[in-house]
């Protein structure tokens, strides 16, 4: 009888799905970016609409956190995931920003390398998250989560080797300091992915 009473329980692995989904799509076109300087406007006001569509779905899950009774997993788990989600797309729409903003008219390499290190960080989550549905295969969620790991440590060595080239190469301080930004925020962003496995693996841990 009680039941009847309750909220209708959400499903937040749709929300997570959705909003990861939207992740993979901004990394498809920052790749895209970073091989096709003449259509920068283009792909950046892609980027940017992909990333409004995610602060809703995050907003969404937010308020559906609020309405709902039972959940999934522990609440603070469903916050955190959703809002770090948020932050890999929140990086990747301003990375692309500052491309279009300071007008670069030459791509760095390092910029394709992070661009595919997120595509493939993103898509492991993805595919973790599908997984975290049903816990029936946690050893395949955490290698999933172990390869982002490792995506994030290939983003700390990208990022040192980028600033070392930088600083001996680069001519122009003015140069210099808008690569130094946009590197900086891709690099923030397998970090963020990194974090995204680690909440993960902890509702991974304590469902076991």
């Amino acid at each position: 009888m009680l039941k009847r009473f309750l909220p209708k329980e959400t499903s937040f692995f749709d929300f997570f799905e959705s909003h990861i989904a939207l992740t993979v799509e901004a990394c498809e076109n920052m790749i895209k970016l970073t091989g096709n300087t003449t259509d920068v406007a283009l792909i950046c006001s892609k980027i940017k609409e992909i990333e409004t569509r995610g602060d809703r779905i995050t907003h969404d899950c937010i308020s559906a956190l609020h309405r709902t009774f039972i959940t999934p997993f522990d609440r603070n788990h469903i916050r955190r995931l959703i809002s770090r989600l948020d932050d890999i797309l929140d990086l990747i729409e301003e990375a692309a920003t500052c491309i279009k903003l300071y007008e670069i008219k030459e791509i760095k390499p390092e910029m394709q390398a992070f661009a595919l290190i997120a595509l493939n960080a993103s898509t492991a989550i993805a595919d973790a998250l599908k997984l975290l549905r049903n816990i029936r295969d946690p050893k395949a969620i955490v290698e999933n989560c172990k390869y982002v790991s490792k995506l994030e440590q290939e983003g700390d060595f990208i990022l040192h080797s980028a600033m070392a080239r930088l600083f001996k190469e680069e001519k122009d301080p003015f140069t210099l300091i808008k690569w130094k930004e946009i590197l900086e925020l891709m690099e923030k962003v397998t970090d963020k992915c990194h974090d995204v496995t680690n909440t993960i693996e902890s509702i991974v841990i304590e469902a076991s």
